[in-house]
């Protein structure tokens, strides 16, 4: 993976179940555009049938970029697409007809509470939605912000759009220390920026907009692309985050659109990501010898591979920003040719489960025809349970404590999955639903996370089915 000066992009994975949403608008002040020999015996020639026109298609992400606004959902035409996603998530496309959609947006868990609500046109093309702004309106209102996402190869070099979602910050410049090269120009809030740079290691200033381009640098940010990558940099948070409505602190938050730098190499020695399933811990930071490579991760966040070469590595997780407040520290060995997930489960609190580092080894081969899921339980004051399809009653888990790991292999199509206390005949009473739609030859993992009864355990973290994509095909 494309190491973001040992930073990887985060993404936030929800339950994905239809399309989302989109139009076109927003600023780009870049290139972007987007996102046998013998013979057959002679036969009657039949009419042909007239071929249907294939259905136009966009693909869709969501992110959520307001600082003062709680963690939230999305609904599209009255269905919840989206749930629970923090600020600085990113989720992953969705795909999904063209067409105009009913869109909102509501507090997590609160659908009366509701910060958006309008009808988008969807029209051809990739698309990244980004709810700007704040609820509080002290800087900028809050809103949707629509860009066109350019996701065709940049060849030798990688491409990079830096989007302004800064309320309290000015207009700025984006500058690179080494070489003084202004990248960006007086991008104001709103704004979004596209260039193509060779690939390598950078460090990016970011200053107040001035005619010279030379205003004090108030941010510097260390990163690394990969050539034939595409990327986006979200400048978030507030610049003076002690005055502002939300103690959320200016970073600039990069995700991989496309390219090689998100999934593991073919010919990479090991692959590792990180995903955040402990409910009462803090957002962490992630160290390998050393070095952050994941900074300031949420809970249910799951990151994109880091490529590693094989061996053993020290792999410690602290309070994000307080390298004092150590939650982990311990060696972890990765075999050459083989991907892992370093999933932080269980509570810091200990009061139903400890906490602890579960490396699960990952399977990415082409399941086919059919969809692979591995099903993860990772909520601390759920029982073992069963799973069972809606549709079909069948058994697809079957006795899952905590902790504990299971892959089913199933067709391409929509399910609705049952959560039941285990039991001999796995006829427990259901305790939650979730609808899903799997694709042929895709590869997922779902975190069962968040606890059952969230007034009673030590963070107010509900139940949910947290759903990763670990590979999905070429071609898509």
């Amino acid at each position: 993976m494309v190491d973001i000066k040992r930073r990887a992009v985060l993404t936030a994975s929800g339950v994905v179940l239809v399309g989302t949403l989109a139009g076109c608008s927003g600023a780009d002040n870049g290139n972007g555009s987007g996102n046998g020999d013998t013979e057959p015996e002679p036969t009657e020639t039949e009419t042909p049938e007239e071929t249907p026109e294939p259905e136009e298609e966009a693909t869709v992400r969501v992110a959520h970029l307001s600082p003062d606004a709680p963690d939230v959902d999305v609904y599209v035409d009255g269905d919840a697409i989206l749930e629970d996603v923090p600020f600085r998530a990113v989720s992953e496309y969705l795909d999904l007809p063209v067409g105009s959609y009913e869109v909102t947006i509501t507090a997590a868990g609160d659908p009366d509470t509701v910060a958006f609500e309008d009808t988008l046109d969807v029209p051809e093309g990739d698309f990244t939605v980004a709810a700007i702004g704040e609820l509080s309106e002290e800087n900028h209102p809050f809103s949707p912000l629509v860009l066109e996402d350019d996701l065709s190869d940049p060849g030798d070099e990688a491409r990079v759009r830096v989007v302004h979602a800064s309320p309290d910050a000015p207009a700025v410049d984006v500058t690179v220390e080494e070489t003084g090269d202004v990248l960006v120009e007086d991008a104001a809030f709103g704004d979004a920026a596209t260039v193509t740079v060779p690939e390598g290691e950078y460090t990016l200033e970011v200053r107040p907009a001035t005619e010279d381009n030379d205003g004090d640098v108030v941010a510097t940010f260390d990163v690394a692309v990969a050539e034939g990558s595409v990327y986006t940099a979200f400048a978030v948070g507030y610049l003076d985050p002690d005055s502002a409505p939300a103690d959320e602190a200016f970073d600039l938050e990069i995700t991989l659109d496309a390219g090689s730098g998100g999934e593991p190499a073919e010919d990479a020695d090991a692959s590792l990501r990180a995903a955040h399933m402990s409910p009462d811990a803090p957002n962490v930071d992630v160290y390998v010898d050393g070095d952050a490579v994941l900074e300031d991760v949420p809970f249910r966040a799951v990151s994109d591979y880091l490529s590693l070469e094989s061996g053993e590595y020290e792999v410690k997780i602290t309070a994000a920003g307080d390298t004092d407040t150590v939650v982990f520290d311990s060696d972890v060995p990765l075999e050459s040719g083989m991907a892992y997930t370093a999933a932080a489960i269980g509570e810091l609190s200990e009061e139903n489960q400890p906490f602890e580092v579960a490396l699960l080894e990952d399977d990415l081969s082409d399941p086919g025809e059919m969809a692979r899921v591995r099903v993860v339980h990772a909520s601390p004051d759920a029982p073992a349970v069963d799973v069972t399809v809606e549709e079909t009653g069948d058994v697809l888990v079957e006795d899952a404590a905590f902790g504990d790991v299971a892959t089913v292999e199933v067709p391409e199509g929509a399910y609705t999955l049952e959560i039941r206390p285990a039991t001999e005949d796995n006829d427990g009473d259901v305790v939650a639903t979730f609808d899903v739609e799997l694709s042929a030859g895709w590869v997922y993992t779902a975190f069962a996370a968040g606890y059952l009864e969230p007034e009673d355990a030590p963070a107010d973290e509900a139940f949910d089915l947290e759903i990763a994509v670990d590979l999905e095909p070429d071609n898509e």
